[in-house]
């Protein structure tokens, strides 16, 4: 079942919404039976808080109107950049009182990011682009290691790298297996895509387009008929309709 985005979104707004809530109790008992000398500082205060909250605030629409109108280019970036790093360590918490997993509301956030860089207007050359895949993928009784060279594999046809192989050299884009994070940085830094494909868990994918950002990262889930981590699957449609959504304009 595709994740809903407004799943995301409505958290986010719960958790500004408790926030300005709770910060305007904390400010209204700090100001009761003061002088009026020190309302001064309790005032300044409450005034930068509602500054703050009234950005942050900004931010969540600004998401929600480039979700419902597309746009070229995503106006107010850094906004919407300051209200998820500042509030979705609080969604998954908020999330999690209110029984919702925190896979489901990565899965959310997942495409929220998707559907932000798909109606953008990214054009992109073949070099440009690279698909990091998770070792995982390859079948873990296989005896050749591709992390270090994809050229390593058989292609056999048991796991799905072959498959994505066929598919870099199709589109002739970079394609990389990586163990974690720390590899995926590293190759992102010798290949220097001005964007990535990224396959992987809910967890590793919301990590990795926080971590990458300013570069764009669009996120495909993995499927996991054998659990995390073991002999797992992806749905090499979405890869390639990724990529023809792409390349299509970069190279038309």
């Amino acid at each position: 079942m595709r994740p809903k985005k407004r799943l995301f979104i409505g958290i986010l707004g719960l958790v500004l919404l408790l926030f300005f809530l709770i910060g305007g109790l904390v400010w209204y008992t700090s100001t009761v039976g003061l002088s009026n000398i020190n309302y001064i500082l309790p005032y300044l205060v409450g005034i930068i808080f509602l500054v703050f909250v009234g950005i942050v605030g900004i931010g969540i629409v600004a998401i929600v109107i480039a979700l419902c109108f597309p746009a070229p280019r995503l106006y107010f970036k850094r906004l919407i950049r300051l209200a998820i790093e500042f509030l979705y360590p609080a969604a998954l918490r908020i999330g999690s009182w209110f029984g919702i997993p925190k896979e489901r509301i990565e899965a959310s956030f997942i495409e929220v990011n998707n559907q932000l860089l798909l109606s953008q207007k990214i054009e992109l050359q073949n070099n440009n682009l690279l698909i990091l895949a998770p070792h995982c993928l390859q079948k873990a009784d296989c005896p050749y290691k591709i992390t270090v060279n994809i050229a390593n594999c058989h292609r056999c046809g048991r796991c799905p790298i072959n498959n994505l192989i066929k598919l870099s050299e199709k589109y002739k884009v970079s394609l990389a297996v990586v163990t974690g994070g720390t590899l995926a940085r590293k190759i992102i830094k010798e290949l220097k895509p001005k964007l990535v494909i990224a396959i992987a868990c809910e967890r590793d994918l919301t990590s990795g387009i926080q971590d990458m950002y300013p570069l764009p990262v669009l996120g495909i889930l993995n499927e996991r008929p054998y659990g995390p981590c073991f002999n797992t699957e992806v749905n090499l449609e979405k890869v390639e309709s990724a990529l023809k959504h792409f390349l299509e304009r970069g190279n038309g």
